[in-house]
């Protein structure tokens, strides 16, 4: 095929191998999952010392859990005597220490070593020296923040600042108050498709009108395909007729009294990079994390959060929950049928993005300089 410019209309993406290529993939486990901040876990998911729950981040498994002064702390999950996985579960919750099911080396809960088969025999051993090794945690809008890289990047700058970013300032989102929100439903979805392709699709609504029925019927400016990430400070506007952010558009649930008034009926989405997607509405927060696993694979755990008496009292969170839950499958669906294209010839030195996707380009032009990739031209 021979190269011709694009039109002024069109801009490249990123090349069919950006997706396919282990290689490629191993860059960005390197370079952009395990130096950033990444979202692990909801904070009650940690409820109370001795809870924990294991992460993969990049190509590492991390150990989570709250320490008796009930401070998070996240180490990784390696034992320190030969290497062996300290926790194979994926949550559970422990009374006091982690025991590596191999020789028995205990760690409390601060990750110090606190026991061993004959330690006492060995006192050149440091407790401290030869602890569980520790990686940063913050926790914000209640959820469990890690950053593997041995000098963190500013969180108020790399994680706060993609909110400002999108909203204009910090206070927007803090009015949802998203630290004291219940969990009303979660749900997993293993996604057949590269990573970048959902951030893609998250971005964009160019596809909207196409495969989002029932959103767009809730939120019609959809329809014409800009998404509400494309301005700033922007968010949809519920339609007319529509009462709540349901499937059907009736009534939602308590709103969230924070909400300000020229917040009320609109939607909100955000992107914060590399795998966190938040979207706001009056009454309900939807909050996504993303876990790369594979070149082709993603894990999606979704949550759904309302104010927490909505979730103590029982009420019905069906329709507000099957709305985006639709949203979401739809989505992943598009993603899994993009994946098998980008290993065609036709594909290899990628595609374009239309006006309303050009938003997308910083997109890809970041994931390139993340890895010191040079940009289709």
């Amino acid at each position: 095929m021979t190269s011709t410019s694009l039109p002024d209309s069109l801009i490249a993406t990123l090349p069919g191998s950006a997706y396919t290529d282990p290689g490629i993939f191993a860059q960005e486990q390197e370079h952009i999952f395990e130096t950033m901040w990444f979202c692990v876990a909801r904070s009650s998911d940690l409820a109370k010392p001795g809870a924990f729950r294991t992460v993969d981040v990049g190509r590492e498994s991390i150990l989570v859990t709250r320490a008796r002064d009930n401070s998070i702390r996240a180490y990784f999950n390696v034992c320190r005597h030969r290497g062996a996985r300290l926790c194979t579960e994926e949550s559970g919750e422990v009374k006091r220490a982690f025991q590596c099911p191999y020789h028995a080396w205990t760690y409390d809960l601060t990750g110090k070593l606190a026991a061993a088969p004959n330690l006492t025999k060995m006192p050149d051993v440091g407790r401290t020296e030869y602890g569980l090794v520790s990686v940063a945690t913050r926790e914000w809008l209640g959820y469990v923040w890690v950053c593997l890289a041995e000098n963190p990047p500013s969180f108020e700058e790399d994680v706060v600042g993609e909110v400002v970013a999108r909203l204009g300032d910090a206070e927007s989102i803090e009015r949802y108050d998203i630290d004291h929100l219940a969990v009303g439903r979660r749900i997993v979805y293993d996604v057949q498709a590269n990573w970048k392709l959902i951030v893609e699709n998250f971005m964009e609504c160019y596809h909207c009108a196409t495969i989002h029925p029932e959103l767009t019927e809730v939120l019609p400016e959809f329809a014409d395909g800009y998404a509400a990430q494309y301005y700033v400070g922007h968010g949809a506007e519920f339609g007319e007729d529509v009462q709540g952010f349901t499937v059907d558009g009736s009534e939602g649930l308590d709103r969230i009294p924070g909400v300000a008034e020229d917040q009320d009926r609109r939607y909100y989405a955000i992107t914060v990079k590399p795998q966190v997607f938040i979207n706001l509405v009056p009454d309900h927060v939807i909050f996504h994390r993303m876990f790369p696993v594979a070149v082709d694979r993603t894990i999606v755990e979704c949550d759904w959060l309302y104010l927490p008496h909505v979730v103590e009292s029982g009420k019905d969170v069906s329709r507000s929950v099957e709305l985006f839950d639709r949203v979401n499958r739809q989505d992943f669906e598009a993603c899994e049928r993009t994946q098998p294209g980008m290993s065609s010839r036709l594909y290899a030195k990628g595609g374009v993005l239309v006006p309303s996707e050009h938003h997308i380009g910083a997109f890809h032009e970041w994931v390139g300089e993340r890895l010191g990739m040079r940009q289709p031209q």
